[in-house]
């Protein structure tokens, strides 16, 4: 069963602040000595802004090597769960390492918030979470107050709540097995340096996690691992081939997948290249049987579509229930007298 994670009880009751430079720029790091606290709608606005980004996240789970105890993060995180008065010792050495991590020159400085919030509902039961956000941009904004009984106008630089540019939100739920991690990298010099580096988090990889990946994946190598040459429907028909495996099949199996949708050994040879690199690529193994999550495989049914663009300014879009029908509905052939390619799409009347 995946994750379920409900925000509207939520409430945060307690922040503590970091500013971290780049250390190879000479940066520094400033941790708060007192930890931050807000009336009642001081923190539904900090909760709501903190929250936001991580709704529809996959679930992740902290990693090690050698021993699970040895991830910092993890620990730090356990030790505010044990009692949330540890939350400023706490929040100094999550802020420590990922100073300590951010020793590349691409690595942005920016604004660190670390806090407890109460009251969120995981799988039906109540549960607290350690949310972790940088901000690595400020937005100039305008206020204007009264003062001397005249109005002026100040300029301010602050943090956008939409413009929160990584997050972590560790649920204090499965603890044994790394806890139940939601995060988000809306972009940066390396895109894995949030998650591998200095968090050391993998994806928990269950049914749904699978099937989105391989429907995902599908998708990705219908789109740039098949050869220049491949026309647009030859790309659209196999990526439905594929999709469509997922939505019939009950287990998915590897052979059986490449057999019915990849059919050709030679694209066979090409799928396994490409997986290998997007493996890599992302950080986790692909398995070679799980069972299928059925609403996973429909939603990737219903995103299937494709447009075809033409030279002269035409564009087609085809969904998936056409592409289902393509080879009966769409030909393509080539135009002698005018020396170019056309298309043709057979149908019974407008919608």
């Amino acid at each position: 069963m995946g994750l379920t994670v409900k925000f509207t009880r939520a409430k945060i009751q307690g922040l503590a602040l970091a500013r971290l430079g780049n250390p190879l720029r000479s940066g520094i790091l400033q941790t708060s000595k007192e930890l931050c606290h807000f009336d009642d709608s001081e923190a539904e606005l900090l909760t709501h802004c903190f929250l936001k980004p991580f709704r529809a996240m996959e679930e992740h789970r902290f990693h090690h090597e050698t021993s699970l105890d040895q991830n910092r993060v993890f620990n730090c995180a356990k030790a505010v769960f044990a009692d949330s008065s540890n939350l400023l010792e706490s929040a100094a050495k999550i802020a420590q390492r990922l100073f300590e991590k951010s020793d590349h020159p691409n690595i942005k400085p920016g604004d660190l918030c670390i806090s407890v919030i109460d009251g969120l509902i995981v799988n039906g039961k109540l549960t607290s979470a350690l949310c972790i956000v940088k901000c690595e941009n400020t937005v100039p904004f305008l206020q204007i107050s009264v003062s001397d009984g005249d109005l002026h106008l100040m300029t301010h630089q602050g943090i956008y709540p939409d413009k929160i540019d990584k997050g972590c939100l560790i649920l204090n739920d499965q603890a044994d097995e790394g806890f139940s991690v939601l995060v988000f990298d809306k972009g940066g010099a390396d895109p894995l340096f949030w998650n591998r580096q200095f968090l050391s988090v993998v994806p928990r990889t269950n049914d749904d996690f699978m099937t989105k990946r391989y429907s995902e994946l599908c998708m990705e190598f219908a789109k740039r691992g098949l050869p220049e040459s491949t026309p647009q429907e030859s790309r659209y028909q196999l990526a439905n081939r594929a999709v469509n495996y997922l939505v019939d099949a009950e287990e998915f199996d590897r052979e059986s997948f490449e057999s019915k949708a990849l059919q050709e050994p030679k694209v066979i040879d090409q799928f396994k290249e490409f997986k290998d690199g997007y493996e890599e690529d992302n950080g986790f193994t692909l398995e070679e049987k799980f069972t299928v999550s059925k609403d996973i495989a429909s939603k990737a049914k219903k995103k299937l579509k494709g447009t075809l663009k033409l030279d002269t300014g035409a564009e087609i879009r085809f969904k998936s229930d056409f592409i289902d029908e393509a080879e009966s509905l769409f030909e393509q052939g080539f135009d002698d007298a005018r020396g170019m390619r056309f298309v043709k799409i057979l149908f019974n009347e407008e919608c």
